[in-house]
């Protein structure tokens, strides 16, 4: 790939995606698998006046080794280490940058149970810094080829260009053209025109219907707004882009309230393993029944890591003939894959969809009803006949998706 092309997408990434200020701090959090793309990034973060850019690398294969290796004991426990750097992020609040490029089997055969049991042992020390940070940076989720991920996505070509082709859809989707910043602009407006008039329609419910058997209600939180593209940091006001590429408008839905049946219409990424064809059936808002052709046992497991696991935490509206979607592409990676279709997320809500939620405490956003979770796993559920009715709080019956796109 030509370096005049990933000069653009490094400097949309730095500048559109986590909007690094002069005077700020910046952690990249990266694999191996792109090294001199990382550095662009890096040096796009000083060019817009960082005061200083951290690059934590990982390499899946040795976090498997060491899931695999390490005692349950072990890998439960937080070191002072730890928890210092995590109170010291949660004051100095970095801009956050996460480039990814895993293997989407690359976690394969490992412990399931072992993870979940550690991940709940850390959680309870994690959650207080989680919620002290949380709205209140600036943060991005990109992605760049890894050579195991592109083989994956591409079998049949050979590793130098199957990742060519992997950077090609990468670029494509994430809108690098010839001004990836006018474009983001544009596209950031358009999503923004369509969370109003969602917002302006005082919805109550969303009703799902699917040929594939998908026949869903769930309800809204009567404060709650629709959001999407570009966001704003609380106290900054900064306004960054969490997640390139991003086709969504999203919101929170009311925990408790959601009955019925919704099937997969894409594969799920979770944990370095592949659930696929699966269905997850709804009652007073609970996952109360989950199958899965493949993956099953791990999809229970993800929706009991807590009380809130079984809930949703997200409603995600994302038209059939998104970019993503027209690349005919099945990325294997929830980034871009629940950006072609809608979506919904067990666990963890959003506290910023709220009005006002900046002057309520994390207590209060939950009693409003906003789902609290460890977890936050978006799985795709649109089809190209799916409808979504909107039911408004005065009783009308408004489309909003029709034949997988909107209705308006």
């Amino acid at each position: 790939m030509k370096k005049t092309i990933l000069r653009k997408y490094a400097r949309l990434i730095a500048e559109k995606g986590g909007n690094v200020q002069k005077g700020q701090d910046v952690i990249i959090q990266a694999e191996l698998d792109q090294p001199e793309f990382v550095k662009m990034v890096v040096e796009e973060c000083y060019r817009l006046g960082a005061r200083k850019v951290t690059v934590e690398w990982s390499y899946q294969p040795i976090t498997k080794i060491n899931q695999q290796k390490k005692s349950l004991k072990t890998l439960s426990k937080m070191e002072d280490w730890e928890i210092e750097k995590l109170r010291h992020n949660s004051k100095t609040l970095p801009v956050r940058i996460y480039l990814e490029s895993e293997d989407p089997d690359g976690l394969k055969g490992v412990n399931q149970a072992k993870i979940s049991k550690a991940t709940q042992a850390r959680y309870p020390i994690i959650k207080p810094f989680i919620e002290a940070m949380d709205n209140k940076y600036q943060w991005c989720i990109a992605a760049v080829p890894g050579a195991a991920w592109a083989k994956k996505v591409f079998p049949g070509e050979k590793r130098n260009r199957a990742m060519e082709k992997l950077w090609e859809a990468i670029l494509y989707t994430s809108r690098v053209d010839e001004d990836p910043v006018a474009a983001w602009d544009a596209h950031n407006k358009d999503l923004a025109d369509r969370c109003a008039y969602l917002n302006s329609l005082g919805i109550e419910t969303l009703e799902y219907k699917a040929s594939n058997g998908t026949d869903f209600r769930v309800g809204m939180i009567e404060d709650a707004l629709f959001m999407g593209g570009a966001e704003a940091a609380e106290g900054s006001g900064i306004v960054f882009n969490p997640n390139i590429p991003s086709e969504e408008a999203f919101i929170s839905p009311k925990k408790g309230v959601a009955e019925g049946i919704v099937y997969s219409s894409r594969p799920l990424s979770y944990r370095g393993e592949l659930i696929e064809n699966f269905s997850v059936r709804f009652e007073g808002g609970k996952a109360v029944e989950v199958h899965a052709e493949k993956g099953e046992a791990l999809l229970k497991e993800m929706i009991s890591m807590d009380e809130g696991a079984a809930y949703l935490g997200e409603c995600a509206l994302v038209p059939y003939d998104s970019p993503i979607r027209q690349s005919g592409i099945m990325f294997y990676n929830t980034l871009f894959d629940e950006n072609a279709a809608c979506h919904l997320a067990m666990g963890r809500g959003f506290t910023n969809v709220l009005k006002d939620y900046d002057k309520l405490s994390v207590k209060e956003c939950y009693e409003k009803g906003i789902n609290e979770s460890m977890i936050h796993v978006d799985f795709m559920i649109g089809t190209a006949d799916l409808s979504i009715t909107a039911i408004t709080r005065d009783g009308k019956r408004v489309p909003v998706f029709e034949n997988g796109n909107w209705a308006f």
